[in-house]
Order: structure tokens, then sequence, then C-alpha cells
């Protein structure tokens, strides 16, 4: 029998843990988290890493597992994601995928597209000047070295921009030259799961998790990544705006303000993202019975 992985995925607030949760417990199976930030030991109420009790209900796999010195891409997602599932497979006829990272999912589902390798010296290079000149001399020198990568990438994801220039640097052609789109058969069924809910409501939960997360000690957690807050696994919404709070360059109100703001651009996006994907079926996290829907699909 085909073994089956369920992808939760959505946007950021609407209720996926607690969905996948459940869909575990009854599936008698385990998590693997699909959140880029989520496996960082040290970034925990910032990244809504799942709390101590949902964690001891179901095992949970790539979450608190990386230092913040560790730099993953999707494509090391994909191998990292695969191998615990040839793995799990030994025990589990079905695993529970949760996240709101679209590449990783989709690196999972479809397979990346393989590319040569970047010059370790010109990477280094870049990430150095990055951390020196900051995001707005990434946005520009990707803009005016990589204008096919700039028209259709990712121009406020430092991680991905920083792949690119180093890419483009290190081989003269667009890492989009590379992306030719072909899906990579996988020896297990999946089925995907997309939750949403009216936007304003959806806006209205994240706005309530920012200040349950201040009052939880995200500022606390800031402070204590302060002094590494030019790594790129740190440029992230939740960290940015309370460095900048810590750098006089804004009040703590206007830091939550933004933090909410962008948020829920984020969440945003996500949408835009996987409304792309017509593999998924969209359901509210309330729907009565949506557990065992899931689970005849």
């Amino acid at each position: 029998m085909i073994p089956t992985v369920y992808i939760v995925a959505g946007p950021t607030a609407v209720g996926k843990t607690a969905v996948a949760i459940e869909l575990a417990q009854k599936l008698g199976t385990v998590i693997i988290s699909a959140d880029s930030r989520q496996c960082y030991k040290e970034m925990n109420i910032g990244v809504a890493r799942p709390s101590a009790n949902e964690l001891a209900q179901v095992k949970h796999y790539f979450v608190d597992e990386y230092p913040i010195t560790t730099n993953l891409s999707a494509a090391d997602f994909e191998q990292i994601a695969l191998d615990y599932l040839y793995n799990l497979f030994n025990n589990y006829q079905s695993v529970v995928v949760c996240g709101g990272t679209g590449l990783y999912i989709k690196a999972l589902c479809e397979g990346l597209d393989d590319m040569p390798p970047v010059d370790k010296y010109i990477d280094r290079q870049v990430e150095e000047e990055y951390e020196e000149k900051g995001i707005e001399w990434l946005q520009e020198s990707i803009k005016k070295e990589d204008p096919a990568f700039f028209a259709v990438g990712e121009i406020k994801n430092p991680v991905r921009m920083l792949r690119a220039l180093s890419f483009i640097r290190s081989h003269g052609k667009s890492i989009t030259v590379y992306r030719t789109q072909t899906k990579k058969n996988r020896p297990f069924r999946i089925v995907k799961v997309g939750l949403e809910m009216p936007r304003q409501e959806l806006y209205d939960r994240i706005n309530q998790r920012v200040d349950s997360m201040m009052a939880n000690g995200l500022l606390k957690e800031a402070q204590q990544l302060y002094s590494n807050c030019n790594l790129k696994n740190l440029q992230t919404v939740g960290y940015v705006e309370l460095f900048d709070y810590l750098d006089n360059k804004c009040t703590l109100p206007e830091a939550i303000d933004k933090i909410k703001q962008h948020t829920r651009n984020y969440a945003k996006r996500q949408l835009t993202w996987f409304k792309k994907d017509p593999e998924l079926i969209w359901f509210s996290p309330y729907k009565t019975g949506l557990i065992e829907e899931i689970m005849a699909l």
C-alpha cells in the first residue's frame, strides 16, 4: 500500500498547528514542520513555534533542531524532509506535513531543479557585503545584476536574493535559467489541504497573536538575539522590527504596529502563493467534521 503525506498549508495564524495535531492524532502518526524558521533553536516566540504542550501531544520533526547560524535552503529542506519520510514510512502508513513556507512545501512535493553550486568565496563575499550594507544594497544589486530574478523573485527575502546574487556572480547566468518547473515523481501519495478564513478575521487573529507574543516575552527574546541581528535567519518579521526599536529607530508601540502590519502583508503573500496551487483543497479550520473529510480524501 502506497503511504500518504497529508500537507496542511495556509497563511500564518490561520490555525494550521491545531488541525495538524488533531489529524496526526487521528491517523496515529507524526508531524514534519514545513516552516523555514521554527527549525532554529533560538527562535521560539517570534516564529510561533508549537508550545511544549502541543509538541508533547504529537512528535514533531524539523522543529528546534538547528542553530541560527545554519543557513538552510528549500533544497536542503527537500532532502531533510524526504529522509525523514523514508525512515518514518517504516513505522507509519501516513505522515502529516504542516507549515506556511510555500517553497518548502513545493520542494517536498515536486522537487527543485538541479543547479550548479555557487563559488564559496563569492558566496562569502556577498554575505559579508550584505551584513555591512543591508537589504537595500542587496535589492539594488539584484536589480542591476540579475533583472530576470528581480522581475519574478522575492525581493523582500534576503536568503533567496543572496542565493541569486551569488549564483549570477559565480556563473554569469541568472538562477531563473535553471528553473525548468519539471515535477519529480514521489513514491508516496500527496493530499494537500489549505486552511483559510475571511480576511478580516485572519487579520484580527494576527493582531491578537502579536499582542500575545509581546505579553509572552518576544521583546526579551529579541534582546537575547540582538548580538546576531545581522544573520540572514533573523531578517524575519517579529525580530527586525524589535531590532529597530533596540537601535532607537522607532518607539516600542511603533515596532509592535509594524510587526502586525508586516505579518498581515506576509499572510497575504502566503495566500497568493498557495492559491496558485490547483491541488490544494481549501477548508475553514472551524468546519465541522474537518478531520474526517481530510482523511477521506
